[in-house]
């Protein structure tokens, strides 16, 4: 019943809160620097968590961290859940993470307001090969000025148990300007389902692996590296989940 009436008010919470949080840091804006606009959008974000703590009983533990390096990074997670998206850069703050997104979400009032207000990387796909190289160009700027990327490699939510194909622009990105990579694995998806609306009471691992470089490989080779650390810390974390040897691949559509 907690986590029925919970994820009622969480949503309430999310519908009445965000566009106030957006509005306030679009008025504030033009007179703070980027990192501290990223910083205020990120009390959002931790608010959340601590929200999906207090009304759905959603715990979680970190594990990993002293793997992360002092130098830049592009980050590569799973993505099984909106949590996740909220929790990672909550946890990685003071650094500072730069999403690659459809551009077409930046015409989404608040939400998308705020990716253009935060200087992310918007990406159109109907572009192909001109796409990546609009990424690169921006990226490599944003990442000159200490901002880490983030890549979801399955390009959508993934169900628990299931794995998408893995797409190379994060490795891509890495090959071409020499960062390493930081593979995560999470079991978000196991208390807060894609496509989910209702809770589950429990403890989220989210566990950072060590860095990879980039040095000896290319996209697809690097990308074979991340692929396995993270498909094989999920049937660490997610066992009762990931009983086969080889994850079932799903495919765009599928539930």
């Amino acid at each position: 019943m907690r986590s029925f009436i919970g994820s009622i008010l969480f949503f309430v919470y999310v519908v009445v809160y965000t566009p106030i949080h957006a509005t306030l840091l679009l008025l504030v804006s033009p007179f703070i620097s980027i990192r501290n606009r990223y910083v205020f959008a990120c009390w959002w974000n931790a608010l959340n968590i601590k929200m999906l703590r207090l009304l759905c009983n959603i715990q979680y533990k970190v594990e990993g961290m002293e793997h992360l390096p002092n130098t830049g990074a592009i980050i590569l997670a799973k993505h099984q859940s909106a949590w996740e998206t909220f929790a990672i850069p909550a946890n990685l703050l003071p650094r500072q993470l730069c999403l690659v997104y459809k551009k077409e979400l930046q015409f989404v009032p608040f939400f998308g307001w705020a990716l253009w207000v935060l200087r992310m990387v918007p990406i159109d796909r109907k572009n192909g090969v001109e796409a990546f190289e609009q990424v690169k160009t921006m990226a490599g700027k944003r990442m000159k000025e200490g901002a880490w990327m983030m890549f979801f490699p399955e390009g959508t939510r993934v169900p628990v148990g299931y794995k998408r194909r893995y797409k190379t622009g994060g490795t891509r990105l890495a090959v071409a300007t020499g960062t390493p990579v930081v593979p995560v694995a999470h079991d978000a998806g196991e208390y807060w389902k894609r496509k989910g609306f209702f809770k589950k009471a429990g403890t989220v691992t989210l566990r950072f692996g060590p860095p990879i470089s980039p040095e000896g490989h290319d996209a697809d080779s690097l990308m074979k590296v991340v692929e396995d650390w993270i498909e094989s810390e999920m049937h660490n974390i997610s066992p009762h989940r990931y009983n086969s040897a080889e994850t079932p691949l799903v495919g765009k559509g599928d539930n």
